[in-house]
């Protein structure tokens, strides 16, 4: 089973942000959506999608104000982004390219063509979406078969240790708060106290660590954590 690529769109315009709700929900995406540039940014610090669809001219924070933010911070300085607007001189277009956009689409615009530049940015930033195998150092979980293993032993989860694993394997080394782990792997719309992520680590390790191997999870005073697997 393949992940859902999360994607936000940030565009003002109600019938056009319904349009492209509706087209890549079709396709197969998880879709937010926010309509102005500060939300935007509040939304993507709280927990980072794997795309993000930004209208050129908003309210309080304007598209290119917004990738300029996001190529800025250190945890979302690789975040694809496709700017929309309706600006389609070259000149505009180097500006959006510029600002740090990945590519730039002037409206009016295809949904197929937009969706084929998507599944190509997506290809190139995040090749485990469409994997079906991940594997860090000596760690390997097929996304098939839902198994585990670590130096060729098997490794038994509970659903919510595989999800917690699976999301470190995509993200090997990257440091996640309890927050950001919550949304990725419980969603925004359940509650669970912090300390309930601190439970399943415990439990993710134990499964994880055998006699003589390295602690495959880092833990971060005051932030987090992170997968730090022994390279093969």
């Amino acid at each position: 089973m393949r992940e859902q690529a999360r994607i936000l769109i940030v565009e003002d315009e109600p019938a056009l942000l319904e349009m492209l709700r509706y087209n890549l929900e079709a396709a197969g995406y998880g879709v937010d959506a926010v309509t102005d540039g500060q939300e935007a940014l509040y939304r993507i610090e709280e927990a980072a999608p794997d795309l993000v669809l930004l209208d050129w001219m908003l309210p309080s924070l304007s598209g290119l104000e917004v990738c300029r933010h996001i190529r800025r911070r250190a945890g979302t300085s690789d975040l694809p982004v496709i700017m929309l607007t309706a600006r389609g001189e070259e000149y505009d277009k180097v500006r959006g390219l510029d600002a740090g956009a990945d590519d730039y689409i002037p409206k009016p615009f295809s949904p197929k063509e937009l969706n084929a530049r998507i599944r190509a940015l997506l290809r190139r930033s995040r090749p485990a979406l469409g994997a079906e195998a991940l594997s860090v150092g000596s760690i390997s979980m097929n996304l098939v078969t839902h198994t585990v293993s670590r130096n060729g032993r098997d490794i038994h989860l509970g659903p919510t240790e595989f999800r917690l694993l699976r999301h470190f394997l995509e993200n090997p080394k990257r440091v996640f708060t309890r927050d950001q782990l919550l949304d990725a792997v419980w969603g925004r719309d359940v509650y669970v106290e912090q300390r309930t992520v601190d439970v399943h680590i415990r439990r993710l390790r134990k499964a994880l660590n055998g006699e003589g191997e390295k602690d495959a999870i880092r833990t971060v005073r005051s932030t987090g954590y992170a997968l730090e697997a022994e390279e093969d």
